[in-house]
């Protein structure tokens, strides 16, 4: 084992139990902050920061592996020469800077999402160019890096007599030395294998206990690792025909008539009987809008009176609830009307690229021209090669004219500039008396929350509030020109969310976290009123090919909301890892290791009961995703869908 009097050893500790000290600082950090969600005892308190630091030293043995192996391999004519102590004390600094550098982040990253570093931070690493821009253009990076190697030298400077004490050490021989390294090694290879992120998460049912008691950096990692779950392999599954039975007794409506072959076929033939209606819709996917901003659910900072007027005139489904807490799990469900899979979304997995019977497509056998309009760059989470894939054409920020926009972003063009394309689509397909279907993604209710001035109230760039209601200003300024239209009196309008502003809870699936505005607006077309059932993002499409009279072949996992009938009661919602129900009351959740788990009266006193297979909402649950993954598996969903 190395004895501490070495130099290289010295070094190296000093280093590692500095960044102990800044990760468990951002701990406390954290634990402070969220103190009133978190409900810490002393108990509490000390399996978090127990557990804590077993996740801090299984990063740090990875994170000092390469310099461990670049300072025990260092010659010792190096270490006894005067230019030593130019080389380590910046690299003791660089070391510093960097492990600050990422506390910051993780600090940023949880102001926005309340969790550590996970799958998000990862799928936000590929598309580094929105996402440097953003950071950019939504926090002062030459102050914040400033202040970090200021503080950098600071510390090296209130350590300077460690460390000079550790340069000058006896140096250890090298056979020593690689004896070192091979401990190295092999501490992080027992990490590697004996500690995951799910080993100590015993802290309790709190998320946000078990998310301070997390190291960030290490999370990060081992979602990049397993950023796709095999259903199979780590969820409660029940005997396929039993599956499939509950399924299909789900999925029942009076007029359709199931014609697959296999227990987890869902094609369905759905028959409307009445004439189809050749009407044109605009489906209007809004970034990142909870139900609580809305006037219409009780917010008082008038945000949205342009929507809350629109609302009067609407179909609003008061229930309605997102799949997701990601822009693609919306899109997702609203498109294939399918449950969010455990791992990645549907849209950004390799090999899902093309031949879903997407709504695009099923409305674009029917004639219709199906546009999806993105106002960003649709590289983004692979939404180009998804849509285009999958009977969309598209149009994005690349194939409009730059001096043609009014306003731009790290995100994209503003709402204002993608309702301009929207409608200039709909007058030329309206000139060449074909029916369009545009479905639209709008991306100006997003950090940095910048857009136009002079259009609110409220000063671009100041934040959520101001981003909301720019929203609302842009869709209350779309509809009034669409209103001049020659296609507005055959058009139908769909507003909806992508997911909520936040999703963090106690909880790993807060119901009332999920909940988004969702309405069809067509004066002429549909009687407004209010709609009290449970509406999942994934009843979209359904609802949709009802509401037009389209006969088509299925493979929706959704329900036409607008039939009578009585088993309406269910929304799926999930993340990442946890897959959920809610039944209107009580929520079961489906986790990894095929843990299951009920919450009874989840809005309000959140009772948690023990449960298996055996109960009839689990087994509900199990039946959707279980159906949905194998189905993703063996490709039920491709088009053709005829048997």
């Amino acid at each position: 084992m190395t004895h501490p009097y070495f130099a290289q050893t010295k070094y190296l500790s000093l280093i590692f139990l500095s960044w102990i000290a800044i990760f468990t600082l951002t701990r406390v950090i954290l634990l402070i902050v969220s103190l009133s969600d978190a409900d810490v005892n002393l108990i509490v308190l000390m399996n978090i920061f127990s557990i804590g630091i077993i996740y801090d030293i299984a990063f740090l043995l990875y994170a000092i592996t390469p310099l461990a192996i670049g300072i025990f391999l260092l010659p010792k004519s190096i270490w006894v020469s005067k230019l030593n102590p130019y080389m380590l004390l910046p690299l003791f600094v660089l070391s510093l800077f960097i492990m600050l550098f990422v506390a910051v982040s993780e600090w940023f990253f949880w102001d926005e999402f309340g969790v550590r570093f996970n799958f998000i931070s990862v799928d936000y690493l590929v598309y580094s160019d929105e996402v440097l821009n953003n950071i950019l253009e939504s926090y002062p990076m030459p102050a914040i890096i400033s202040g970090l190697v200021s503080l950098s030298l600071f510390i090296v400077y209130c350590l300077s007599t460690r460390i000079q004490k550790a340069l000058v050490a006896p140096v250890r021989p090298a056979s020593g030395s690689v004896l070192s390294l091979c401990m190295v090694f092999l501490l992080a290879s027992a990490s590697y294998f004996f500690i995951n992120k799910d080993t100590f998460h015993k802290v309790g049912d709190n998320v946000y206990q078990r998310e301070i008691a997390s190291n960030g950096p290490y999370q990060f990692f081992a979602a990049f690792i397993h950023n796709e779950l095999d259903y199979s392999a780590f969820y409660a599954q029940l005997p396929e025909s039993e599956s499939s039975t509950l399924l299909h007794k789900e999925l029942y409506e009076p007029n359709t008539q199931f014609i697959g072959t296999t227990p987890f076929d869902i094609r369905r033939r759905v028959i409307n009987s009445e004439t189809p209606k050749d009407l044109n819709v605009i489906l209007v996917v809004i970034e990142s809008l909870s139900a609580k901003y809305l006037g219409s659910f009780g917010n008082e900072r008038n945000l949205t009176p342009n929507i809350d007027r629109l609302r009067e005139d609407s179909l609003f489904f008061k229930q309605a609830y997102a799949t997701g807490t990601r822009t693609v799990r919306g899109l997702e469900a609203i498109t294939l009307s399918m449950p969010p899979t455990p791992g990645r979304s549907i849209v950004k997995r390799i090999g899902h690229e093309t031949g879903f019977a997407s709504l695009g497509q099923q409305l674009g056998d029917q004639g219709y021209d199906s546009v999806f309009i993105y106002g960003g760059r649709g590289y983004f989470d692979n939404m180009n090669a998804f849509f285009s894939g999958n009977g969309y054409r598209i149009v994005d920020q690349n194939t409009v004219q730059e001096d043609s926009l009014v306003f731009s972003n790290a995100w994209g063009m503003s709402d204002e500039d993608i309702y301009t394309q929207a409608i200039n689509i709909a007058d030329q397909d309206h000139q060449n008396n074909k029916l369009f279907f545009l479905q639209l993604m709008t991306t100006s209710n997003h950090r940095p929350y910048t857009y136009p001035d002079n259009r609110i109230d409220i000063p671009s760039g100041s934040g959520r509030d101001g981003a909301v209601k720019y929203t609302d200003h842009a869709i209350g300024d779309f509809i009034e020109q669409a209103k001049e239209k020659p296609w507005f009196d055959k058009t139908v309008f769909i507003f909806i969310a992508d997911h909520t502003a936040g999703s963090a809870g106690k909880e790993d699936l807060p119901v009332e976290n999920y909940h988004i505005p969702f309405f069809i607006y067509a004066p002429n077309l549909v009687e407004a009123g209010d709609i009290e059932r449970l509406t999942s993002q994934i009843d979209v499409a359904p609802t949709l090919m009802g509401l037009l009279n389209r006969n088509y072949t299925s493979s929706f996992f959704g329900k036409n909301i607008l039939l009578d009938t009585d088993n309406f009661n269910r929304v799926l919602i999930g993340n990442h890892q946890h897959l959920g129900l809610f039944d209107g009351n009580d929520l079961s959740i489906l986790s990894p290791q095929k843990v299951t788990r009920r919450h009874n009266d989840v809005l309000k006193n959140n009772i948690n009961v023990m449960s298996d297979a055996n109960d009839p909402l689990i087994k509900r649950t199990i039946s959707y995703y279980q159906s949905a993954s194998y189905g993703l598996k063996h490709d039920l969903f491709r088009t053709p869908l005829k048997p």
